[in-house]
């Protein structure tokens, strides 16, 4: 900088964009975007933003393409000539990359339960007393009756069981998974029929079964009708009646909004018929879904999908996670992103330090970078 020689001038493209891919916060991205009328095309120009969010969400590189709301498609089309067509797409896609990462990191700051309903068990005992519907509710009773699924009796340990949850939106993040195995109260010793570990998958509907899937049998197994995406390692339970949590190692991308939860093994018989059993009275999956500013459609059996996206909608659910969140004083730019929004950023509204520099995109871009 001493010298004042811009390396994204000198320097061969390839060579520029695999150093600017070093960028792992996504405030560094934006403050690149804010050197130049050069940087800022450049930027744009070479997909950084989308980069940056494919590395931390793999998922998304089967993204075949990006929506947006017909009247926001029809203002562009009335504003725009055949000659900038590609850049405004670039554009777009940008803001939309960048978008969808602010929104999966900051509002997912503020967790809460992503369950929507119960969808099937691989077995159930008794049906419909110890459907997967009871590990809904948050406690072990209700109505004065004990609330709980329990898998068929079976005489292997080690013989698995799934349950499969739809959650609250096609395109959730989550983070956290609990399960609390349950405690028969009513049986001598009060034995809790926990599994030995879990497993747990993210995924969406095969295409030949989306519009099937409300009518499968709560009672019967229904892993064959799914694709899943992703696949955790497996954890430990241990035999005690508690919500036990398990913490993803980082944030994963949901989507197609289904969740199955995998038991593995099983540790306690029952008297009666001295088979083994798994019961399970309460299921909990933590994180934040994107919808309504983001949604999904899945496209073919590979899993490609379209990705639609609402700005308006988008802007609003900032604003009102900043209005929930009770803010302490801002003293970083660091802070400033995580809580202002890297969406502020993009846009302009907020570049603590940083003189806001408004590109005409119809400038000359040679304009060599001015050291700071």
């Amino acid at each position: 900088m001493e010298t004042g020689i811009d390396f994204v001038q000198s320097l061969q493209s390839d060579m520029s964009v695999n150093i600017l891919a070093c960028l792992n916060d996504p405030a560094d991205v934006v403050h690149a975007g804010s050197v130049s009328r050069l940087w800022h095309h450049f930027v744009i120009t070479n997909g950084l933003s989308k980069q940056l969010c494919l590395r931390r969400f793999p998922q998304l590189s089967r993204i075949a393409r990006i929506t947006e709301p017909d009247w926001i498609t029809t203002e562009e089309a009335n504003g725009i000539g055949s000659n900038n067509t590609s850049w405004d797409i670039l554009k777009r896609d940008h803001n939309v990359y960048a978008s969808l990462l602010q929104a999966i990191t900051t509002l997912n700051s503020s967790q809460s339960e992503c369950i929507g309903y119960a969808v099937s068990a691989s077995s159930t005992d008794r049906f419909p007393s110890e459907s997967i519907v009871n590990t809904l509710t948050t406690r072990d009773r209700y109505l004065n009756r004990p609330s709980y699924w329990s898998s068929k009796g079976h005489a292997d340990p080690d013989a698995s069981e799934t349950l499969i949850y739809k959650l609250k939106a096609d395109l959730c993040v989550i983070t956290e998974i609990n399960v609390q195995p349950f405690e028969a109260y009513f049986q001598t010793g009060e034995p809790i029929y926990s599994a030995k570990s879990v497993r747990f998958r993210l995924g969406h509907p095969k295409i030949s079964y989306e519009n099937d899937i409300l009518q499968v049998p709560q009672e019967l197994p229904a892993d064959d009708k799914f694709i899943w995406t992703y696949t955790s390692e497996v954890y430990p339970m241990v035999q005690e009646n508690r919500l036990q949590q398990f913490k993803l190692p980082e944030p994963v991308l949901c989507i197609g909004g289904y969740l199955q939860i995998e038991l593995l093994g099983r540790v306690q018989r029952q008297q009666g018929d001295d088979l083994f059993y798994i019961c399970v009275c309460h299921v909990k999956a933590l994180g934040r879904p994107l919808c309504p500013a983001f949604d999904i459609e899945i496209l073919d059996p590979s899993g490609k999908f379209m990705l639609r996206y609402n700005p308006e909608v988008f802007r609003w659910m900032l604003q009102s996670f900043s209005e929930d969140s009770n803010m302490s004083p801002v003293s970083s730019e660091e802070e400033v992103v995580e809580h202002v929004g890297l969406m502020g950023f993009l846009v302009g509204d907020y570049h603590p330090g940083i003189e806001v520099m408004e590109w005409d995109d119809d400038d000359e871009m040679d304009d060599p970078v001015q050291p700071y």
